[in-house]
């Protein structure tokens, strides 16, 4: 069936946050945690809602480990963000084709909508579910649904984008086609063992996959 609405995670499949994210926590680590951690195991934390990733490291400061951790985040963003090739003249392409666009994360919408503007992409989405918005983040699929309420798609001709298993799965739970992002920092297996529909080698095959030239 013809694809009308794509939706995108955002960190680590628009915009390369990788590197701030990593340095974020180990600031915060080195603050608050009982030891150093590896670049290997602070890569576990991307993706996941940062609440429950704080509660791995020192559960009894989750509140202050997560303050540590937006505020070196935000202090350093605009140094660190930059978009994935190919994905600025995407998503101008697919918005002038006239597709429904929306971006689905688990950053709150702020700093979200921080990441969009920095990149230049603040204008080009019609609808933004951050973690605030909902009750569970991805991979429950509430996310997506919402999205696709706000903004009266179909979820039979919706895609879900995303460099993480939980986009997958989010997608494959709330009942939209699938595609997994090749630079992802986890590793393409990770997701191909999630059986997306699709897997982008860079974010212009989308254009293949919709049919825009």
């Amino acid at each position: 069936m013809k694809i009308e609405t794509i939706l995108f995670d955002l960190d680590g499949t628009l915009i390369n946050t990788n590197e701030l994210i990593i340095a974020s926590f180990a600031h915060t680590i080195e603050k608050f945690g009982d030891r150093p951690y590896t670049r290997e195991e602070i890569l576990d934390f991307i993706g996941p809602p940062l609440i429950d990733s704080m509660k791995k490291v020192n559960k009894d400061k989750v509140e202050d480990l997560m303050a540590t951790y937006r505020e070196h985040n935000l202090a350093n963003h605009d140094k660190y963000v930059e978009a994935y090739p190919t994905v600025v003249e995407t998503i101008q392409k697919l918005k002038e084709a006239g597709y429904q666009l929306g971006i689905v994360t688990t950053k709150l919408n702020d700093t979200a909508k921080l990441g969009l503007k920095i990149t230049g992409m603040d204008q080009l989405f019609d609808v933004l579910i951050g973690l605030d918005d909902v009750e569970n983040a991805k991979p429950h699929p509430e996310p997506i649904l919402k999205a696709i309420d706000q903004i009266k798609a179909n979820p039979m001709t919706t895609m879900m984008v995303g460099d993480n298993y939980h986009d997958i799965e989010a997608g494959h739970n709330a009942g939209v086609q699938t595609a997994g992002v090749a630079w992802t920092i986890k590793g393409r297996e990770i997701l191909e063992a999630h059986n997306p529909d699709y897997m982008l080698e860079e974010m212009s095959d989308l254009l293949t996959i919709v049919g825009v030239e």
